[in-house]
């Protein structure tokens, strides 16, 4: 006996209607959440400025011209560079130390002016003091090429010709006929000698018996009547 066709339709019907349910329900159902990670967030290692083959130290820091100069070394002395601003951006390696100074915690000072001037100075050997400088007249920060070298353990910035713009003073032995170093040339007189921050000789003092006879020993204060021409 044959099944009417209108069960056949109503059992269809109630078929195609229960799976339908069946699929709102399983749409319906909430999704786990997606399990948190536990890996490192990509970040950018920091780099650690080098001094030489190693990690740089600071070893001071000076506030001038609105912003911070800071001599890094390697931690003992050999190695340095000079940063300037917060984030202690390198601005140029200390070539000093290729000459053999060593750099410590007085290596650094710094007078501010029209144009501003950080010198960076090491000892070489007893009564031999090395240095380069570092300026800036706006936001830009510059090395001089130039080293000074003194043989009487001087070398120091100060406003000589009073234009706002420091000098570098350069305490030698004046012993033209001698070898620096040697005992006859450090007993000769000594004076202070002038030069812009170019590296350009602008005269010298006259000379001394010893460097704490020059004005404001043990820093140096000198005025342009002060200076005359150095020794031919």
């Amino acid at each position: 006996m044959r099944t009417p066709r209108s069960v056949l339709v109503t059992v269809l019907v109630a078929l195609v209607v229960m799976i339908a349910a069946l699929a709102v329900v399983v749409a319906m159902r909430p999704r786990p959440e997606a399990p948190l990670s536990t890996a490192a967030p990509n970040i950018a290692p920091q780099s650690t400025p080098a001094c030489g083959k190693a990690a740089c130290h600071p070893v001071k820091s000076i506030g001038i011209h609105g912003t911070t100069v800071t001599l890094m070394d390697d931690g003992q002395g050999g190695s340095g560079l000079v940063t300037v601003g917060s984030d202690k951006s390198p601005l140029e390696e200390v070539t000093i130390t290729a000459l053999g100074a060593k750099l410590g915690p007085d290596s650094l000072s710094c007078l501010d002016g029209t144009t501003a001037a950080c010198l960076v100075q090491g000892r070489q050997s007893a009564g031999v003091v090395i240095a380069e400088v570092v300026t800036s007249d706006g936001d830009t920060w510059r090395t001089s090429e130039r080293q000074y070298l003194s043989d009487a353990s001087y070398i120091g910035l100060d406003d000589v010709t009073g234009d706002n713009v420091p000098e570098v003073l350069v305490v030698r032995h004046e012993c033209p006929d001698s070898t620096s170093g040697t005992p006859r040339c450090t007993a000769a007189p000594v004076l202070a000698e002038v030069f812009d921050l170019a590296g350009v000789t602008l005269g010298c003092t006259r000379k001394y018996t010893s460097p704490s006879q020059l004005h404001g020993w043990p820093v140096i204060r000198l005025t342009k009547a002060d200076v005359r021409a150095c020794p031919s």
